[in-house]
């Protein structure tokens, strides 16, 4: 029954080869949407491990936040944005649940993160979830989850209204796009809870302090951040 499982799968893999998100190069048996040699490769932070890390040092002043850390350097043309933007733009939520996963991990190796209470994903607003079809904070947070064994909820934090793009706004201008964009529902039930904010790229920091702030500002006892990648 094994041989003929195996055989059934190689045979799938022949005539719809499953590639590396990472580097595009064909998967061998075992191996899930990012290759071996990818895994290795990856540009890791170890954020995870300090409190005084670029990302934290980024909110310092602007979001009282218990520890700040994102997994992986981003920059363009890199393994790390093919995964980003086969996750965010092209429909590939499952390489969301795999860096959720290994995000999960740093998140273990850290003390800072030992009594996290609820995950909750970076919102989309309900324009870009019509026309993206998906979170894909939503699957980062899928995966942390299953590793961690927490639950995730999007009930609670809501974006209320849609923005432009981030993507070529400067430092201030990005802060500005952010103000008054998030609301908290039902308040009450977040209070006293150890907060886990999660997103994908981490780079002026402007939505996660807008988001934290007015998670902050509801009630919650403490807030850390945990992003897949950072954007220097």
């Amino acid at each position: 029954m094994f041989a003929l499982k195996r055989y059934t799968e190689d045979l799938i893999n022949l005539l719809f080869p499953e590639l590396c998100n990472g580097c595009g190069k064909l998967l061998y048996h075992g191996e899930k949407d990012i290759c071996t040699k990818c895994l290795f490769d990856l540009p890791y932070t170890d954020f995870h491990l300090y409190q005084d890390n670029p990302v934290a040092k980024q909110l310092w002043g602007r979001l009282n936040v218990n520890a700040a850390m994102a997994m992986l350097y981003f920059k363009k043309a890199t393994k790390v944005q093919n995964l980003i933007h086969g996750l965010k733009y092209d429909g590939k939520t499952e390489i969301g649940i795999t860096l959720g996963k290994l995000l999960a991990k740093k998140v273990i190796e850290s003390e800072f993160y030992a009594d996290i209470d609820l995950i909750i994903p970076v919102p989309l607003h309900q324009k870009k979830m019509r026309t993206r079809g998906y979170n894909q904070s939503e699957y980062i947070a899928a995966g942390l989850a299953e590793e961690l064994n927490i639950s995730v909820s999007t009930k609670y934090l809501l974006r209320d209204k849609s923005t432009e793009s981030q993507t070529k706004k400067a430092r201030y201008t990005r802060y500005e796009n952010m103000q008054d964009v998030f609301s908290v529902i039902k308040a009450e039930e977040l209070a006293e809870k150890h907060i886990l904010l999660v997103d994908d790229v981490v780079t002026t920091g402007a939505t996660l302090e807008a988001c934290g702030n007015i998670l902050l500002n509801n009630g919650i006892k403490k807030l850390s951040i945990a992003a897949v990648a950072f954007a220097e």
